[in-house]
């Protein structure tokens, strides 16, 4: 039997789909409030892959990334979800989502989204809230899997994300010299 031991902290990174760019300043002054320092913010990219959010949010989505400098513990990815859907609510217009954010988490060998929504391979985290392994790190590279969704299988995203893997590894290494 493994010893049970503590969770190795991860790199969280908040997705946003949003048609309301000019509102991301006042968006990221909330992420900051809540999560701590912006380390980078990538984007924005068109987001064109389904139509999905067009009826809420309208057309010509972009996609962006904000990656938070603090690492967390893989075990608050629900507490992190049910905040980011709060932060959405206070977004909304007209009672419409115009900015929708979803929070992931990057480790040495994967990234995970959270989800409130149930399929046969996402694993119930807590308080209604699924976690999804998006990507597999395998290879040199991420891998997608056969759920991953469309933009997530980009070589441009998986590349993105492969840089801040290696920002995260080299945190990992400082934050252990220090201990």
């Amino acid at each position: 039997m493994g010893a049970i031991g503590e969770f190795t902290p991860e790199k969280l990174i908040i997705g946003v789909l949003s048609t309301r760019l000019e509102r991301h300043p006042e968006l990221e002054k909330e992420l900051l409030a809540v999560f701590g320092e912006i380390e980078a913010v990538f984007g924005p990219y068109p987001f064109s892959y389904t139509d999905y959010y067009v009826p809420e949010m309208g057309p010509d989505i972009q996609r962006m990334f904000y990656v938070c400098k603090d690492l967390v513990s893989p075990s608050m990815l629900s507490k992190i979800k049910r905040t980011t859907d709060s932060i959405e609510e206070s977004f909304k217009e007209e009672g419409l989502r115009k900015i929708n954010l979803d929070p992931g988490i990057l480790s040495r060998d994967r990234f995970i989204l959270a989800t409130t929504k149930d399929r046969g391979h996402r694993i119930p985290l807590q308080d209604g809230i699924y976690g999804e392994v998006t990507l597999i790190y395998m290879n040199k590279g991420f891998q997608s899997l056969d759920w991953t969704y469309t933009d997530f299988k980009t070589e441009e995203y998986r590349n993105l994300l492969k840089e801040i893997r290696k920002s995260y590894l080299k945190q990992l290494r400082e934050d252990s010299m220090k201990h």
